[in-house]
């Protein structure tokens, strides 16, 4: 939450701004559009939770602290009728993850109050807070017992495994030597964000609710991750693991397994593929859980199955849904909620156990802050369903759907965005050039424009590639349009949400002349519709979308520039060195590199780098293991050989996720429009429009 003095800091100011704005055009633009220090302002709704009476709501509201440039979060509480929104808990410390008790009385969560990631619990009635845990490492997938009185959750354990031994001579008193050496004999040895992993596995844990030791009931040599779901009788815990011997090799493969409160574990399912986010019914009869099989292929829907909770009587309720779906919350005991996307559009349904399923809301989504990723989050107890919703021009707000009627509780930006003019979000439909699929996209128009004149355009590419984007709010397209282009984007074939089918139109051909026709077709669609100026066309994505704008520079010089941001140039050097390769290799490709040289080949930019002449800008996080620093590199050391005007960004301290904190998502976009700029015509105007 934005602190008073901050708020009031910052209003005084753009009421200076405002009292001058007269003084230059370029002025009075900026405070009515989107700024890049709006960034470090904006809010959004996460994490709701409804309370087992039905009459609140708690989540999470994530702020931006620009002091400190990171995201803050805190509880908060809002009535169900819209009467009150309070804090619940709100500082300088995060606080995350609540979790209501089973009678409603109290609150569980996480919070770094202490430094450390702690489980905290809430007594509502008095509003006094008991730290409950002294834990050495962070908690995740909190959940109470039904009887209230213990609470379960996930966190990694040190190994002491060791390749091998050796003896080492005895450090002398007071001597300095170097660091010890570091052993890795693990198939995944690294995760991007957290760099080569300490020998450790994700174990489950109980804790009393109102505070003692931790216990351990889950062993042996096993991740054990992922939502867990207590027994009707709080005597067993349901999860999903893969306890086989060969789990490394085996990223499609998990079952669901139980374990007592004396650590005996049984195993529930045991069929291929992943069976997994068991859930209890609230009758302790059934366990619904997420179905996706082990076929080698990069796409894979998921279903919603429910069994007997001794594992009988299985049977898939979603047959009919062609896609993904999650998040299964039971309505009493007769059916459930899931959520899945389908053509840009985050929903949530319901299906009763005869399998009948029904619309329950539409238009979830504005969690993702930075780019417009179909996104949302929802919570439900019988007929009352909170849900996260934004608007093109907002992030996400807290509403709830109460028996089919609609209600937004909060208001997280009106403070920042309500006297801001946004770019409008306009849908397009189109075929793509190379065998007719139809393929849907939007666009984002300048705040200020002008349908009289023709503007330049930037087509930014999603990543994934399975995943999707929809019109939604994002700080990072908006700015590019604030400053005056057309910005188009679009779920091209593999995106996720149109089905299977589609889905797998990409199953070896990332990237490919396929995809580069869906977004050369979706700028010639715009083109033709006299919006865009076909001089001044610009291309960037990050990460699958990285690779998809390093790609289309091989094939076409139609761009003026190109921004790659964290991209896989070599896929056989990326899937020998990121942390990705174990999935990757058997699911996206045909074959082992070494097997299939040519096809990693065809596949990789760098195999079309002698066609490059389109100024280019690489930028990567350094600790990147999703997508390595020396990717990026390859990359550029080969466009400086062919003396292509290139440079590369690096983002210090950052991983994958380059826009990880406000100030480098500010970075990122500016960086981009200001390398665009570079290379808009002299004659230009300032509004970058052409007449």
């Amino acid at each position: 939450m934005r602190c008073a003095k901050s708020y009031y800091a910052v209003l005084s100011a753009m009421l200076f701004v405002g009292a001058n704005a007269l003084a230059t055009e370029d002025t009075s633009t900026s405070i009515h559009t989107f700024t890049a220090e709006d960034i470090f302002h904006m809010e959004v709704a996460t994490s709701p939770q409804v309370s087992p009476d039905k009459k609140s709501v708690v989540y999470v509201r994530r702020s931006n602290d620009i002091m400190t440039d990171s995201t803050r979060s805190s509880l908060w509480i809002a009535d169900v009728e819209g009467h009150s929104h309070e804090p619940l808990l709100s500082s300088t410390r995060n606080y995350y993850s609540p979790r209501w008790s089973p009678s409603g009385n109290r609150l569980a969560y996480i919070s770094t109050h202490e430094g450390r990631p702690q489980i905290y619990v809430r007594w509502m009635d008095s509003g006094r807070t008991a730290l409950v845990s002294n834990l050495a490492a962070s908690p995740s997938s909190l959940t109470w017992s039904p009887d209230g009185t213990q609470l379960a959750f996930t966190m990694n354990v040190d190994s002491n495994e060791r390749p091998f031994s050796i003896k080492m001579p005895t450090k002398p008193k007071g001597a300095t030597w170097s660091k010890p050496f570091q052993y890795i004999d693990k198939a995944r040895y690294q995760a991007d964000g957290r760099g080569v992993l300490d020998p450790a596995y994700t174990h489950i844990f109980i804790v009393p609710a109102e505070g003692g030791t931790a216990r351990q009931l889950t062993s042996g040599n096993y991740h054990h991750r992922g939502t867990l779901s207590f027994s009707a009788d709080s005597q067993q815990i349901f999860f999903s693991a893969n306890r086989s011997d060969n789990w490394e090799y085996e990223p499609a493969e998990a079952d669901i397994f139980a374990v007592d409160m004396q650590g005996k574990i049984t195993q529930i399912t045991s069929a291929p593929g992943r069976e997994f986010a068991p859930n209890v019914s609230p009758d302790g009869k059934m366990i619904a859980y997420g179905k996706r099989d082990n076929k080698k292929l990069a796409y894979r829907n998921t279903y919603l199955h429910v069994m007997d909770i001794d594992g009988r009587n299985d049977r898939n309720l979603s047959a009919d849904v062609d896609n993904i779906v999650s998040n299964y919350h039971w309505r009493n005991n007769d059916g459930l909620y899931y959520q899945q996307t389908r053509r840009g559009i985050t929903q949530v349904d319901y299906v009763s156990l005869d399998g009948v399923h029904s619309n329950v809301l539409k238009g979830m989504g504005g969690v993702s802050l930075g780019r417009p990723y179909t996104s949302g989050t929802y919570s439900a107890v019988g007929d009352t369903v909170a849900f996260t919703r934004g608007r093109t021009d907002r992030p996400a707000d807290l509403f709830v759907n109460i028996d089919d009627n609609e209600r937004q509780l909060t208001a997280l930006n009106e403070d920042i965005f309500g006297h801001k003019t946004f770019g409008e979000v306009k849908e397009i439909t189109y075929k793509s050039s190379i065998d007719g699929e139809e393929i849907q996209g939007w666009y984002i128009l300048p705040p200020d424009y002008d349908p009289t004149k023709k503007y330049p355009m930037i087509i930014e590419i999603h990543g994934g590639p399975h995943l999707a984007y929809g019109p939604v709010f994002t700080a990072e397209l908006q700015r590019m349009a604030a400053e005056g282009y057309i910005v188009f984007y679009n779920n091209h074939r593999g995106s996720s949400g149109y089905g299977e089918r589609f889905a797998l139109l990409l199953q070896y051909k990332y990237s490919s002349k396929y995809d580069f026709a869906d977004h050369m077709s979706g700028v010639d669609a715009l083109i033709d519709k006299g919006l865009v100026d076909p001089e001044q066309l610009f291309i960037t994505g990050g990460s699958a979308g990285g690779i998809a704008t390093a790609y289309a520079i091989g094939l076409t010089d139609r761009f003026k520039a190109a921004v790659v941001a964290k991209p896989v140039i070599n896929w056989l050097s990326k899937v020998l060195t990121a942390d990705s390769g174990l999935s990757q290799i058997p699911h996206q490709f045909p074959g082992m590199p070494w097997e299939k040289v040519e096809h990693y080949w065809e596949r990789s930019p760098l195999s079309l780098v002698g066609n490059v002449t389109t100024p280019t800008l690489l930028i990567t996080g350094v600790n990147d293991k999703r997508t390595p620093m020396s990717e990026t590199e390859q990359f550029y050391q080969a466009l400086k050989l062919r003396k292509v005007d290139t440079v590369l960004v690096k983002v210090p301290g950052a991983s994958h996720g380059i826009a990880s904190r406000p100030s480098r998502m500010v970075g990122k976009i500016e960086n981009i429009i200001g390398w665009f700029e570079k290379y808009m015509p002299q004659n230009q105007t300032h509004s970058r429009v052409i007449r």
